[in-house]
């Protein structure tokens, strides 16, 4: 991706270069503009990729279709003609939902304060303002920076005040979510705006709403990351502590699984959420107690073929491992026999791979007693099938390796059946391969009783430092 940026007025100024001065016929001198700023290294994700409508005869340069669309939308909220919103309003959803470009094209062109106007006037009419509100998501998403204080209090105040009505909350939760994702401080207003009460509590008021729970968990996980490049260090950490110690946050999401139990989408978010909290021993623990591993378990057994439900509940396994006493507790639910034919079954996933190998590597870590179980489970063939699959995947390649070595560096008998499935080379293998596996892969080499010859990084010497 490049990381150079133009105006589309420049893009748009190329392709009727290429039009006028080259006579080339409108689809190519498109593709030819995109080829001459894709070879500078200019990021073209933003930018509408079409022809622009030529000039009028006066001259006066005409403007793309979501531009003209937006005008109608500004008129009508100018002249509070209400009655052609709905049909403005549908119009520029429609066309930022195609893509960014469309809808960054808009934000450029100050279609946030004339959604939110639309908003205003809408506030009367409960079917008018869900689809203001739907305007607003879709404009948001992807461009958080849009957001103003202002946008933030309607729909604190909306989710306040609607709380009852499904539909309403579900449109005000999508803004938030979407306004939160890759900016940290519209997450910290937020949350100091009374965010995290009205996510949980629109979870138990709409427990029987699928799509309520599932964008509300996701509305929350967003809260709890850490995304936004622009600031050293964010609040995520202490955001998920606030989920859990001040709004019983896992309780509310474990409930609410109960009322899914064969909607594997809801599920699926559901186990992500739970996964970004799990960032307390304490907190693994709560999850066990309230029967949230038992509903994991259950899933990942009856999930089996879907593989986004599978990844998901892999990686809340994994987090909630992060307690020892939570680990046997994991396998005496039967769950390693379960990752192993995760890994199994979906061999060919490099995700599911990743993340069986690094959640049988949370369970083997410190626990000798569990490295028996997975030994007898197939979980270090299982690791080495998936090494052999994925030999470009470092990821993959990596956390076999530091389940290997967790394997054997407090059971060396199981060395010699690990190295009769052929893992020296497997592992030497992706040493070589893999810069960031030298250290994980030459500690299970080490471990397995193998003969490991140490990189020298540098001699001290005149001279590069990468030698």
């Amino acid at each position: 991706m490049g990381s150079k940026q133009i105006a589309q007025e420049t893009f748009d100024d190329a392709v009727q270069e290429n039009i006028t001065e080259f006579e080339m016929d409108p689809e190519e001198a498109v593709r030819e503009a995109v080829q001459q700023f894709e070879s500078q290294g200019v990021d073209l994700s933003n930018i509408v990729k079409a022809v622009r409508p030529p000039a009028s005869e006066n001259g006066q340069r005409q403007k793309h279709q979501i531009l003209l669309t937006l005008d109608s939308l500004a008129s009508a909220v100018a002249g509070s003609a209400v009655a052609e919103l709905p049909e403005q309003l549908s119009a520029l959803a429609a066309q930022c939902k195609e893509q960014l470009a469309f809808r960054h094209l808009a934000g450029q062109n100050g279609a946030y304060p004339v959604v939110f106007s639309a908003c205003q006037l809408a506030s009367g009419d409960p079917h008018l303002l869900l689809q203001a509100f739907s305007t607003l998501a879709a404009l948001l998403d992807g461009q958080p920076d849009l957001l103003d204080a202002a946008g933030q209090e309607l729909l604190l105040r909306t989710l306040r005040e609607r709380r009852e009505d499904a539909e309403m909350t579900l449109a005000a939760i999508r803004c938030v979510r979407h306004a939160c994702l890759k900016h940290e401080q519209n997450r910290q207003d937020f949350v100091k705006g009374g965010i995290l009460p009205l996510l949980t509590g629109a979870i138990v008021q709409h427990g029987g709403s699928a799509e309520v729970v599932r964008t509300a968990a996701s509305a929350l996980r967003v809260m709890t990351f850490d995304d936004d490049i622009r600031v050293p260090f964010g609040h995520a950490h202490d955001h998920a502590k606030m989920i859990v110690l001040e709004n019983d946050g896992l309780r509310v999401l474990i409930e609410a699984a109960k009322a899914f139990r064969d909607n594997s989408g809801v599920l699926s978010e559901l186990c992500a959420t739970l996964s970004r909290l799990s960032v307390r021993n304490e907190f693994c623990q709560e999850i066990v107690d309230l029967g949230g591993l038992n509903f994991m378990v259950t899933l990942l057994a009856d999930c089996m073929e879907h593989p986004d439900v599978v990844k998901q509940v892999l990686s809340a396994i994994r987090a909630v491992a992060g307690n020892d006493d939570v680990k046997d507790a994991i396998v005496e639910a039967g769950a390693t026999d379960l990752i192993v034919l995760a890994i199994s079954h979906h061999l060919g996933n490099p995700q599911i791979c990743e993340q069986g190998c690094a959640t049988l590597c949370m369970l083997a870590l410190r626990k000798p007693e569990n490295c028996g179980v997975i030994m007898e489970g197939g979980g270090a063939l299982a690791a080495l099938q998936a090494m052999k699959a994925h030999p470009r995947e470092v990821a993959v390649q990596k956390q076999a390796c530091m389940l290997i070595r967790n394997l054997v560096s407090r059971s060396r008998d199981f060395s010699r059946p690990i190295l009769e499935m052929g893992a020296e080379n497997l592992i030497t293998e992706a040493r070589a391969a893999h810069r960031d596996c030298d250290d994980v892969a030459r500690a299970a080499l080490r471990d397995l009783g193998c003969k490991v010859e140490l990189r020298e990084l540098w001699t001290g010497q005149r001279g590069s430092l990468a030698q």
